[in-house]
């Protein structure tokens, strides 16, 4: 997306701010966040999706715990889509999340946390290892290499990889 100057919109223009006044850092609002036992419910279905070798399993786990996954998603091995907020991960059909890739939607920080959307466009690819952050676009037939950190949007087609992942190549139209 364009913003009014002319440059990409960035992610932290989609995260929400969320101040956790007093003596601790955000991380101790967690249960005032999220209900612990809705908290507890997520973990145990992501466990049972990062370990089991069904994608169908996987996919139906996932949309259990408000994931919306498109068809024909393919979650890697001990793949991890975000514990408190999941319902905020979209994933576009024939998708790719590699082998311990994460997907996150929030941030705890000192003073206050954020929360953001992960949208995965159709048939992009996310490589092993690789971390989302929240409020990251990834277009469709992007592909993020392994063990990349996603700080901004990938547009579609293009390939990012690094830490912070960067541009790697863009596809003409033709190809």
């Amino acid at each position: 997306m364009r913003g009014n100057d002319g440059g990409v919109r960035g992610r932290r223009d989609r995260v929400a701010r969320h101040p956790t006044p007093g003596p601790h850092n955000s991380l101790w609002s967690w249960p005032d966040a999220k209900h612990p036992f809705r908290v507890i419910l997520n973990y145990v279905c992501i466990v049972l999706a990062r370990h089991s070798p069904s994608l169908r399993s996987k996919n139906w786990l996932l949309r259990r715990i408000g994931v919306t996954v498109g068809s024909g998603v393919s979650w890697g091995l001990e793949s991890t889509p975000d514990v408190f907020w999941p319902e905020l991960i979209t994933v576009g059909d024939d998708a790719i999340v590699g082998y311990d890739a994460t997907l996150l939607c929030h941030e705890f920080l000192q003073d206050e946390y954020r929360t953001g959307e992960v949208r995965i466009g159709e048939r992009a690819m996310i490589g092993a290892g690789a971390v989302v952050l929240p409020g990251v676009d990834i277009g469709p037939d992007a592909q993020v290499a392994a063990n990349s950190l996603v700080t901004e949007d990938v547009p579609a087609g293009e390939t990012w990889a690094g830490v912070p992942a960067e541009p790697v190549t863009r596809r003409s139209d033709g190809d």
